[in-house]
């Protein structure tokens, strides 16, 4: 059955004023490499960024559950990231990426752009924003049968009018926690920060709870990509989100 964009992310659970379950998801993995540097690949990034974050908040937040949509180098096709989260009752979805730019940017161009964003659920799809959520949608090319279970061509301008349809119950919060992450980032992790950004992003709106989409820097430039390989870094991006999560959680938990 196919997948109903415009119906995925209406399912609105009863709200309630605690964060007890997160879901991390490493982006990509298995035959999907993701982004590509010099040298090294966004699947492998994201999963050990992934599992170093999932390992701060088992510490420290002991009363939060902690579900990955990965723990291995494995495929995981796009809506089966998000059912996981659903299922589960998540009350917040963390999806961890590495960017890039096109291959035929100049070297220059390359060098030049690096820095970490944070998306949410959203329908400014134009320049960047666009190219973002095109790369990370047409995932769903690699999934047997994808015609059968997606409503949607990632290729296709057309489709994303869908998306501006109908606004994310959970925008707000989302916002909110992107924020925090970007916060993070610049003023403690020591990261350059581009941003919280909107984009049509799949994975996310077919969660039914506040979601992010973290890219946590360009393996395209060759500085930054060096960094993203360094196991310290990595624990410092980590570090980073895991703090954002915790502020967020306690912040929402007031409202009690």
């Amino acid at each position: 059955m196919a997948i109903t964009l415009l119906t995925s992310s209406s399912t609105i659970r009863k709200s309630e004023f605690h964060v007890r379950t997160v879901v991390i998801d490493a982006g990509h993995g298995g035959k999907d490499s993701g982004t590509v540097g010099s040298y090294s690949m966004e699947k492998d990034i994201a999963l050990k960024v992934a599992m170093k974050l999932g390992g701060y908040i088992k510490e420290f937040l002991p009363d939060v559950k902690v579900i990955y949509t990965r723990t291995t180098d494995d495929f995981v096709e796009l809506h089966e990231r998000a059912n996981i989260a659903n299922k589960n009752e998540a009350d917040v979805f963390i999806s961890i990426h590495a960017n890039s730019l096109p291959r035929d940017i100049s070297d220059a161009r390359r060098n030049a752009v690096y820095g970490t964003e944070t998306y949410v659920m959203g329908a400014q799809n134009s320049g960047r924003n666009f190219e973002v959520a095109k790369r990370e949608n047409s995932v769903i090319l690699m999934e047997e049968d994808y015609e059968k279970t997606y409503d949607f061509d990632p290729k296709s301008p057309e489709s994303y009018i869908l998306f501006s349809l109908t606004q994310s119950a959970f925008q707000d919060k989302s916002i909110a926690l992107a924020t925090k992450i970007q916060d993070q980032f610049k003023h403690r992790a020591g990261r350059r920060s581009l941003g919280v950004k909107q984009s049509s992003l799949l994975v996310l709106w077919s969660t039914a709870m506040p979601s992010v989409l973290v890219e946590i820097g360009y393996l395209s430039n060759p500085k930054e990509e060096r960094e993203l390989n360094d196991g310290s870094i990595q624990g410092n991006i980590a570090s980073g989100i895991f703090r954002a999560f915790r502020d967020y959680k306690a912040d929402i938990e007031s409202l009690n």
